[in-house]
């Protein structure tokens, strides 16, 4: 017999492929996929969650077989989208290879040559004037893997929140703004592998980018947004270094549900992917409302522990400000001493 956690698995992706696969007369380029307003909704948001956080997705850890099974499921469905691929030799992959060494910094004695791969896509800007210019919207694909003896008889580290959420956010995105009317600016969509192990598929992304460096002109990480942070107001989220630039007030004022860090002390600006990019000059933040919550790298961090409503509202508070800064000459900046 199914466990109960197998039998969700089994169900959240039999919904998933119902939603991936239209009805008769739903397909792209039909006329009622043309009337069709596309949505963010609770089931979307858990369709897509659950496919990334399953237990056949075995943790997705870094720079593994998982790894890279995950990033081809997120190139699946930024094609479906009708986002073109931006990785390597016309496909939705960027892959790096790298020498995995300790967290010390130090090669390990039984150091190995690993293999990490990025999903990205872009959405081509149609303003003659600024379609150059790029917004860049991340979240890192990759989480802890398979770990025995487990805890608690689970040793599957799904990493729902951490960061199977801030993917999903990512893809809805991708999803709703390919449906809508094309952008002035260009929007690229980078999920990055071995966040984990030391942020190699950001460094990556980094030395071969698919736009010029430059002409990024903002980079929004989603990183853990699938529970509520008790330190803010209900379903808000918050950005980290917030203060550092005057990308996150404007947004604000646009609608976004987001605040500064309540959290200062736990140097958040620093610890996700956003910062390789901040230190190349970009003003690149971290869209959050971590907790602390006692399942952060733990099994339990699992689809049960999941708000979907919060996560759900979050993402949709996120879509028209996005847009705006996609169809707007307006370029975020630094305040002064807020560049890293």
């Amino acid at each position: 017999m199914l466990s109960r956690k197998y039998f969700r698995s089994a169900v959240a992706l039999l919904a998933l492929f119902c939603l991936t696969f239209p009805a008769a007369g739903q397909w792209k380029g039909s006329s009622a996929a043309k009337t069709a307003k596309v949505e963010v909704t609770e089931a979307t948001v858990r369709a897509t969650l659950t496919a990334l956080a399953s237990d056949s997705m075995n943790g997705r850890k870094s720079a593994s077989a998982d790894e890279l099974k995950a990033a081809k499921w997120i190139g699946e469905q930024l094609k479906l989208y009708g986002i073109e691929p931006a990785g390597d030799d016309g496909t939705y992959l960027q892959s790096s290879t790298f020498e995995l060494k300790s967290r010390r910094g130090f090669p390990d004695p039984g150091a190995v040559q690993a293999t990490t791969t990025n999903a990205v896509g872009i959405l081509r800007g149609t303003d003659p004037k600024i379609k150059h210019e790029v917004v860049l919207l991340s979240a890192h694909l990759d989480h802890l893997g398979v770990k025995l003896p487990g805890v608690k008889g689970d040793s599957i580290y799904n990493g729902a929140d951490d960061d199977a959420s801030g993917v999903t956010a990512v893809l809805e995105l991708a999803r709703v703004l390919a449906a809508g009317p094309k952008p002035k600016r260009t929007v690229v969509f980078a999920l990055f592998g071995s966040e984990e192990i030391g942020g190699y598929g950001a460094r990556h992304f980094l030395e071969h980018p698919p736009v010029a460096l430059n002409d990024i002109v903002a980079n929004l990480e989603f990183e853990m947004i699938g529970r509520p942070d008790a330190a803010v107001a209900k379903d808000t989220l918050w950005l980290t270094g917030y203060e550092r630039s005057n990308l996150g007030p404007t947004l604000a004022a646009r609608g976004a549900k987001i605040v500064a860090d309540p959290h200062p002390e736990q140097q958040f600006f620093f610890r996700s992917d956003n910062i390789a990019l901040a230190r190349q000059g970009v003003v690149a933040q971290t869209v959050s409302s971590y907790g602390m919550h006692a399942d952060y790298h733990q099994p339990s961090d699992d689809l049960a522990h999941i708000d979907f409503k919060h996560m759900t509202g979050a993402i949709n508070s996120m879509i028209e400000p996005v847009r705006w800064l996609l169809n707007t000459e307006f370029r975020p900046e630094w305040v002064e001493g807020g560049r890293p």
